[in-house]
């Protein structure tokens, strides 16, 4: 009697599960597996000609699109089931990212390439940060004064004598490309800074960053220079997992000392203006060409938890990479805790299969009806139901057959 009352309740139970949804669900899944839908990212429009001509990369194959989950091989736009559609933005490519979980809770264009400007010289701290003795000296050189004439520099003399942590202060709040130079070329060991920019290629590599790839180690233009935004959030992860990182890039002003050779000292103070306007923010790196845009990398810290914004190809109108970063910002912190589109890969993880990576959360389409959402788990819990009652017939089936065996068996014995 309870076997039978347990299987009508688990075959209500699964009747009560809406059939039609499960297969659509089942359908979707199986076409969205294959190739992620495309939702256009919400964008503002930007006047025709208004942006400059970006550079045209080698097209990512499949297997680079689906680093971190399948659906951020998608070009457009992916967001948990359920999450608000996120304001327009002028940025080509942007992701939203969980610090500490690496659960990627939001992206356009994940993997589409872009030229990264001076956010680049995050890679150059990842490389070399945890290399460089920061007490250590060293002098500056003419070939370390190699870089485009107006742009980003702190002001390093020739011949003069840094400390590496002066340097690193040097790059983060004033994204000193001289500065970038210096340490490209000291960490390389050689006596320009290409050494160093083959490292960082090398360590782009390591930490899975596979659609990055520097030419200069400042980030300034040059052929066949690449970053996506995704790469970034994997680059920034590697970055504030470090201490002494965390406190350059929070630094408010730093000392450059005088110098022997009569170069007079001078203070820093940190271009990253949302460094104290936007509640909880840790740092960040700005970036900025003609050829780029804008671009941006910050983490910010709301109860407990932490995101990492990173934003590529912004224009300066009409709310600027700054506007459009916290814009993100607030997008991210409103999410439950628990949602996830992808995965920011682990670096020992950074040549397995990407599909072994992963098992991805896709949202909704805009306007789309969350029925279908929850398809795929009503699937596994019908089959799992179908199971069970697969297994209780079968149970009761036998116990049938043993209670007539015994039963044939005591008729046997009163015969004889």
């Amino acid at each position: 009697m309870r076997t039978r009352r347990l299987f009508a309740a688990l075959a209500g139970a699964a009747l009560a599960l809406p059939t039609s949804a499960a297969t659509a669900g089942a359908a979707e899944g199986a076409s969205a597996a294959a190739t992620p839908r495309h939702v256009p990212c919400p964008a503002i429009a930007v006047p025709a000609g208004a942006r400059a001509a970006r550079p045209k990369p080698p097209a990512p194959d499949q297997q680079q699109r689906e680093v971190g989950g399948a659906e951020l091989a998608s070009a457009g736009l992916t967001i948990p089931a359920g999450a608000p559609v996120p304001a327009k933005l002028t940025a080509t490519s942007w992701l939203v990212a969980d610090l500490g979980s690496g659960a990627v809770l939001g992206a356009c264009g994940a993997h589409e390439y872009a030229t990264p400007a001076s956010v680049q010289k995050l890679l150059l701290a990842a490389t070399y940060m945890p290399k460089l003795d920061p007490a250590r000296m060293v002098e500056v050189t003419h070939a370390d004064m190699d870089y485009e004439p107006g742009s980003s520099a702190v002001g390093l003399v020739e011949g003069s004598q840094y400390s590496i942590k002066t340097l690193w202060l040097s790059l983060l709040l004033k994204s000193g490309n001289d500065a970038a130079n210096v340490l490209a070329r000291v960490g390389g060991g050689t006596s320009d800074f290409r050494a160093g920019v083959e490292a960082m290629n090398a360590e782009a590599r390591r930490l899975g960053a596979h659609q990055t790839h520097a030419v200069t180690p400042s980030g300034l233009d040059g052929p066949g220079q690449f970053t996506s935004a995704y790469d970034m959030a994997l680059i920034a992860r590697a970055c504030y997992a470090r201490a002494d990182f965390r406190r350059y890039t929070a630094t408010d002003t730093a000392l450059i000392p005088p110098q022997r050779n009569g170069a007079g000292g001078f203070q820093l103070n940190n271009d990253n203006g949302l460094l104290h306007r936007y509640p909880g923010m840790l740092g960040g790196k700005t970036g900025f060409t003609d050829l780029a845009g804008q671009t941006y990398v910050g983490v910010a810290e709301r109860n407990g938890r932490r995101l990492v914004v990173t934003l590529l190809g912004a224009e300066s109108a009409p709310i600027g990479s700054y506007g459009e970063v916290t814009t993100l910002m607030d997008w991210g912190f409103a999410l439950p805790g628990d949602v996830s589109v992808g995965q920011l890969i682990e670096p020992e993880n950074a040549d397995a299969s990407p599909g072994a990576q992963l098992t991805p959360v896709a949202g909704p389409a805009p306007g789309e009806s969350e029925t279908s959402t929850f398809s795929a788990k009503r699937i596994v819990l019908t089959a799992g139901i179908a199971t069970l009652l697969v297994a209780l017939v079968l149970l009761g089936w036998a116990r049938r057959v043993r209670v007539r065996s015994a039963a044939g068996n005591r008729d046997q014995e009163r015969e004889d």
